[in-house]
């Protein structure tokens, strides 16, 4: 698309949909001569050698980027890494990283902004007016907050400070490109606030369960999403209780281990 052409940008979808990754996971190729690769998608050989044939055709690739850990996002990294011969960059979670980043690093084209929320070392990047949100933002629907200390206040000001920015397009993790980041990022800010404000008029009402919270701020989440509603309502919980707003005895959700 040439939205995508102005900006010197390449997209490789891999072929994993599904509810928490929408039409697949966007593999992202900025640049040229050589290429760097955003997010190389999930384990899998096809879409390995898809990304290799486009970048093939931009000069080759100069290094892998991940703006955070989790499968459908870092899985291909190593096999990738190890067919193009190349250093994989990435926050410091990532343990197979060869040069690791923080905010306001730079790499290659790209700026690294932190975006915690999604996952608590979440990275964005920027390269001139384009912006790799992995899931910090998506093309469409709204993502997960992971319980974590600060991590929902985190998002929102992560939210506050990509909205500074002078970007012409959002390059997501998932789902369509976004050519308005303005109202995007407004609207994922007052979503974030609007179920906040669902929430406390719930647990104003006396509700404490975690059924019932999820019933009365989440009504419209589908079912198969209401495992990712509970992980984001942790979160929220979270927050009130950082602020100081958190009624007694309200339950708190189990959520080990929950990435997508």
């Amino acid at each position: 698309m040439h939205e995508l052409a102005e900006h010197d940008i390449a997209l490789v979808r891999a072929d994993n949909p599904g509810p928490f990754t929408l039409e697949g996971t966007n593999t992202w190729l900025v640049g040229r001569d050589p290429c760097w690769v955003v997010d190389p998608g999930p384990q899998d050989t096809a879409h390995v050698e898809a990304v290799l044939a486009a970048a093939g055709d931009r000069g080759g690739i100069a290094g892998i980027v991940l703006t955070h850990d989790h499968a459908d996002h870092a899985g291909a990294s190593e096999a990738l890494r190890r067919r193009a011969g190349v250093p994989i960059v990435a926050a410091a979670r990532f343990t197979g990283a060869d040069t690791r980043v923080a905010d306001g690093d730079a790499v290659g084209p790209l700026l690294a902004v932190a975006t915690p929320g999604h996952a608590p070392d979440h990275l964005a990047f920027v390269a001139g007016r384009a912006l790799f949100s992995g899931d910090a933002v998506l093309g469409r629907g709204s993502v997960f907050v992971a319980p974590d200390p600060g991590a929902l206040s985190g998002y929102l000001r992560a939210l506050e400070r990509l909205a500074g920015l002078d970007l012409a397009v959002i390059c997501p993790g998932h789902g369509p490109l976004v050519l308005d980041p303005q109202a995007k990022l407004t609207e994922y800010r007052e979503h974030r606030l609007d179920r906040e404000r669902r929430l406390l008029a719930a647990l104003g009402s006396g509700r404490r369960s975690v059924e019932e919270l999820l019933d009365a701020a989440w009504a419209d989440v589908p079912a198969v999403l209401r495992p990712a509603a509970a992980v984001t309502l942790a979160a929220h919980l979270d927050k009130l209780e950082e602020e100081g707003r958190l009624p007694a005895g309200v339950e708190r959700p189990a959520v080990p281990g929950f990435a997508a």
